[in-house]
Parts: C-alpha cells; structure tokens; sequence
C-alpha cells in the first residue's frame, strides 16, 4: 500500500515536472519563466470566469468564446471545460496546472470558487432577490421596447447615419478585429439607430468590463442621495483605521476621482501578472487586496486609474447598505436597475461576496443604454429623483490631478491633449476594456453605446472618429 502511495507520488511529481518544461518550451518567446509561473493562474482565472459568464449568462457558445475572446489565452495553451449539468466550468494547463473553476449560482451570475467548497459557494447565493418589472416589450421606450414615432419624425440624416455604423462594423484588418457586437444611438431620448452583429441581439447580455465603474459611481450617488454617505469624509475601511496610517486621510471622493495615491498597478494584456489581473482572477477578497496596498503619493496630489480603488466603493457600499448578503444584493436591483427597467442587468460578486463593481457587470445593449439616458436626464427617471440633485453635474467636473476624468467617469474637457478632438468638449463617457461606451453629449441630445471585443482599443479603434461621424448626421 505505502509503495504505491509513493509511485503515485513519483507520477504526480513527474507529471509536474513535464508539465513545467512544456510550459517553458513552448512559452511565448518574451515570457520568463517567472512572468509564465506568476501570469498563468491569472489565464485560467480568467479563462473559467469569462467563459462561465459567456455561457451562462451571456448565452453565448464556447467555441465562440475560445475563438473570440478567449483567443489570448488558447494561444498560450490554456483549455477548459464547461459542465453544463453542474453549471460550472475548469480551466487549466495541460489537463491538470494551475486549474481554475468557476460557478454559475443564477442571479450571482459565475464567480471563481477560492478557498471555499463547491457546496458551501452555491449555497451563499441561494437567496431571494427582488423580481424585476414585469416584461414591458410592447410598452413605450424607455420602460419598454416600442421607439416613439415622434423619433422619426427628426431631422436626422439617415444615411449618414447608417454610414457610421457601417464603419463600425466593418473589418479593416484582418490580424486586428474590430469585432463591434451591438451599436444604440439615441437622440432626445429616443431610439434613432440600432444594429447588432451575427449572433447577437437585443436579448444578449454584455460585459461592460469598466463601464461597471460608472454605475458603482452611481450607486454611491443613491447612498449620497438618502443621506447615509458623505464622500468627503474619511473613506471607512478597516485596514485604514491604525492610528497615523496616512491612508486614513483618503476620502471617498478621492477613491471616485482615482487620486486616492494608492499604489496599483493596472495593465492587461502587455503585462497580465500586475495587479489588476492579480486581483480579478486569484484574490478571494478583491477589496482586501486592494486596501492592503501602500500609498505611493499623497491623497489628492496624483491621479492614477485603478480598478483596486474601485473595489473600495464596492465594499463601502456594502457596509453602508449594512444588513444580509440578501439586502445587499438587493439594493442595485431596487434602488437603480429596476427603477430604470433594466431587468437584464447583473453585477457578479467576487467569491467574498463583494460585487465586482470595478468590472463585472453585464446587461442588454439597451439596458446599458438606459443608464446613459439616467445621466443625460440629470438623474431623474419618471419624475423620481434616482441620483442627488448636483450629482451629475459633480460627476462632469474633471478631477484637479487630471482634467479628463470625474467620478467615475471619462470626459471630454477643454485643452490640447482632449480625448476626442473633433468632438464636443462637453462629452462625458463611460469607458471599458475592449472597447466598451455610454458616450452622453448633452449639446447634440444624443447618447451612443458601442459595444465589442476590439484587442487593445485604443490602438485599433477610433472612438473619436465614430463619435463625430454619428454626430454628422445628428440636427444641429
């Protein structure tokens, strides 16, 4: 018996040992050993999450998801496996490293199952959460799906319009997609353009990667709203509190402005083992990780995009919202998505149950679309006040340490080095990964969402140059 318990070992071990050679043989050739050992639980997490959410919440095929989103990480040898009996899905290298599993627990959406039992998981979120307004398809929009015909009836160049949206959807290279999956226009409220690419719909669910960020904003706005949170106080968080820590000064404006000074390193695909990747893919508690970094500048003197300092609103809203997991899950759902009638919109918890509101987010295009239409109508929704009076205008005012950002939000603020040059200067949007946009331009009444999976898209679209196009053909 002892003998064989020792072979098993040897194999095991050998199968390790093999298992490392063939990662570094066939590593791509700018990857050290190090970054490969560091970055490939980061793949795997990444790699179950994403086609856990893709499958199960977003409806979509694996083999689409593999061939589209997750073609990074096929290419440095990553598989996985989705069990759709026990919704969940495995990822790992070669059949058994680094191997990742995520859960899909319904309205929880997929989380990665660390440091907790698969049994334990599924029961946290086995809790009943508010049902959404009742399917309003044949209603007018925005509550429901019917476009008023008075937004028609505008003077609004069609062709030029159509013009645009072509653009976007096309493929001007091949080794670079552009991959445009659903394109909304409004103007004065109204629905004026709609497009989805093959294999999409109204129906899909799309992950807003940082867009997400946006609406954790306003769910601070809500808290602000009913009097339980003053974001110019002290930011509460526990790891803070020691006597002289320097970290204990950090307000929550400067947590939304991202000049909070804390270090965090935020890179993806040139550097996928720094901390954002770190955070979203291997940490159980993203806000822990996030609270526990050092200052790297003083509070208020330097602005630095940080996802970490996002996951810190995640948890005071939290905290703030106080009560059960059930109450806390419940709050977005009452007091924001179903006001607005987006009954598709999820935001998944990390696996301590926090809400991943610094990028897990995922709605309909046109529920994404009501979100913008929130902001341009300055917080009020059907006569009710959503967001405090003064907070959109806050959430516009570009942050001292750097003009082209709020709270939350990017802008389009005066000077040289603008965002969109040939836009309007008072453009304020939401912005993620892959080229996700709520773009709100309250001097041309209009608000585009663009959606898609662009591979660096800064470099391969022009987000300036869509903008403009679409505003051609807007009245004047």
């Amino acid at each position: 018996m002892i003998k064989n318990k020792i072979k098993i070992i040897g194999l095991v071990l050998v199968f390790l040992f093999l298992g490392l050679i063939a990662m570094i043989l066939f590593a791509p050739k700018d990857y050290d050993i190090r970054t490969l050992l560091r970055s490939a639980p980061i793949g795997t997490g990444y790699a179950a999450k994403m086609l856990c959410s893709g499958v199960f919440v977003s409806g979509r095929q694996p083999d689409s998801l593999w061939n589209e989103d997750l073609e990074l990480m096929r290419n440095n040898m990553i598989r996985g496996r989705v069990n759709y009996e026990e919704k969940s899905v495995d990822a790992y290298v070669f059949g058994f490293l680094f191997r990742q599993t995520a859960l899909y627990r319904g309205d929880c959406g997929c989380t990665l199952v660390i440091d907790s039992s698969e049994d334990e998981f599924r029961k946290e979120c086995d809790v009943a959460l508010p049902a959404p307004p009742a399917n309003n398809e044949n209603s007018p929009w925005p509550m429901g799906d019917v476009s008023s015909e008075s937004s028609t009836a505008v003077a609004i160049d069609e062709k030029q319009l159509e013009r645009a949206l072509d653009w976007a959807f096309s493929e001007h290279e091949t080794e670079h997609p552009v991959r445009t999956r659903a394109v909304i226009v409004l103007y004065d409220g109204q629905i004026v353009a709609e497009r989805y690419a093959s294999g999409y719909s109204k129906e899909t669910r799309f992950l807003g990667w940082s867009m997400t960020k946006s609406v954790t904003s306003a769910l601070i706005g809500v808290l602000v709203r009913e009097g339980k949170l003053d974001i110019y106080k002290p930011a509460s968080v526990s790891e803070w509190k020691t006597p002289g820590d320097p970290r204990g000064k950090i307000t929550t404006d400067q947590l939304l402005r991202m000049s909070s000074g804390l270090e965090f390193q935020e890179d993806y695909e040139e550097n996928p083992d720094t901390d954002a990747g770190f955070m979203y893919f291997t940490t159980r508690d993203m806000a822990a990780f996030a609270a526990q970094k050092p200052l790297a500048a003083n509070p208020g003197e330097k602005f630095s995009y940080s996802s970490g300092t996002t996951m810190l609103l995640s948890r005071i809203i939290r905290e703030t919202v106080g009560g059960s997991f059930q109450d806390y899950l419940s709050f977005p759902r009452r007091e924001l998505f179903h006001k607005l009638g987006m009954r598709s919109a999820l935001i998944e918890p990390d696996p301590s149950g926090t809400m991943v509101g610094a990028g897990f987010m995922y709605a309909t295009a046109r529920d994404w679309a009501r979100f913008g239409l929130l902001y341009y109508n300055d917080g009020v929704w059907n006569g009710e006040r959503i967001l405090p009076e003064g907070w959109v205008q806050y959430t516009r005012t570009p942050t001292s340490t750097y003009q082209g950002y709020g709270a939350q939000f990017w802008l389009n603020s005066e000077g040289k080095d603008r965002w969109l040059p040939n836009c309007p200067a008072d453009i304020y949007s939401t912005w993620g990964h892959e080229g996700q946009f709520i773009t709100i331009v309250p001097s041309r009444k209009t608000i585009i969402v663009r959606l898609g999976q662009t591979f660096d898209e800064e470099k391969n679209w022009d987000h300036d140059y869509f903008v403009a196009n679409i505003l051609k053909a807007m009245p004047n």
